[in-house]
């Protein structure tokens, strides 16, 4: 299991995301505060409050999902 902490600021940004989760064979979930979504549910991430940093967390590895993790990384 990995976890990284992202910043998903627009619609698109969330597409994105989502189209290379879904790509991934493993659960990967979105945590803020109490609140735990499938990564690969558009609708879920939308529900999100967006303008918080979300942690992310793998449980599996995936080089491509990884490149989109350190794109909407956040320090």
């Amino acid at each position: 299991m990995s976890e990284c902490k992202i910043k998903l600021s627009a619609t698109d940004d969330v597409k994105e995301f989502v189209t290379a989760a879904e790509k991934c064979d493993f659960d990967i979930d979105i945590f803020y505060n109490r609140v735990v979504i499938d990564a690969k549910s558009i609708l879920g991430i939308l529900s999100m409050d967006l303008t918080k940093i979300l942690t992310v967390q793998t449980y599996g590895k995936n080089k491509d999902f990884e490149r989109t993790l350190r794109k909407f990384a956040v320090a």
